[in-house]
């Protein structure tokens, strides 16, 4: 399915405007919608193509900037030290109520377009991941949440005022689909185990996959990435969205004659 090129909305949240890039099929119709958190580098090339393969599978898929207080409409943080390193500052420099803030709109974004079904998902990397997760657990009507390698969760650190990520599992509603690298030293096994531990006692809808895989598996960009593991992970979080999503409503064929045979 061929999609539309890259367009984007400023939303409005309690912290300001939130530039957000969206994706949707070029054919007409309406589709689930997708909220994509990305790594703490924002907008990369990377990111670009993994929410341009989920919008050709059938969905509307929306990138927040989610350092939109601190950094440039649109900007992109390098794949190098001074952007981890600002990267990773700027995670302990947003408030607890802002990650909030910036879910919701998102989401109500999408539910108030017109090609949207109002069907919703999130899928994120890395801080993304925690994001995902984050966002199951605050907005009830998300349906499934993807989450690849999602760092922070066990430690309670994202925001300047820590968070309560985990304690909110209890309140996710929707089904999630959780990656993990063995090899990752950003979440080593004793916090993946918390984390593994928090779902079963909130009795979460949960499937859980550890590979032999290091962080940022799924990048396409650098030496770790595995492209083989990353094109099964993506398998599977299609068969979740479009289990819990559904594929949406395109329109059936003018009834005009009889069928063309197409090639």
């Amino acid at each position: 399915m061929t999609i539309r090129d890259l367009e984007f909305a400023d939303l409005n949240t309690p912290t300001g405007p939130m530039r957000t890039h969206l994706f949707r099929p070029q054919a007409g119709g309406r589709y689930p919608g997708i909220l994509l958190y990305p790594e703490i580098f924002q907008m990369t090339g990377p990111i670009r193509r993994t929410a341009a393969l989920l919008a050709g599978h059938g969905y509307i898929v929306a990138v927040p900037d989610i350092w939109h207080e601190f950094e440039p409409a649109g900007s992109a943080l390098a794949y190098d030290k001074p952007g981890t390193d600002r990267g990773n500052a700027l995670k302990l420099e947003k408030e607890r109520h802002a990650l909030d803030g910036d879910s919701r709109a998102v989401l109500d974004h999408l539910r108030s377009l017109p090609h949207c079904t109002g069907k919703l998902g999130t899928l994120g990397i890395c801080i993304g991941g925690h994001l995902s997760f984050r966002t199951a657990a605050t907005n009830p009507e998300v349906l499934a949440a993807v989450c690849y390698y999602a760092t922070d969760i066990h430690k309670g650190s994202l925001s300047k005022t820590g968070d309560d990520t985990l304690a909110r599992a209890k309140d996710i509603r929707g089904e999630l689909l959780l990656f993990w690298g063995k090899q990752d030293p950003h979440v080593p096994p004793a916090g993946r185990q918390k984390i593994y531990a928090a779902l079963t006692d909130a009795n979460v809808n949960f499937t859980w996959h550890e590979f032999n895989g290091q962080h940022a598996f799924i990048r396409d960009e650098g030496h770790r990435y595995d492209p083989a593991l990353a094109l099964q992970c993506f398998q599977m979080a299609l068969e979740l969205f479009h289990r819990k999503l559904g594929e949406g409503d395109l329109p059936g064929p003018a009834a005009s004659g009889p069928a063309e045979s197409k090639h």
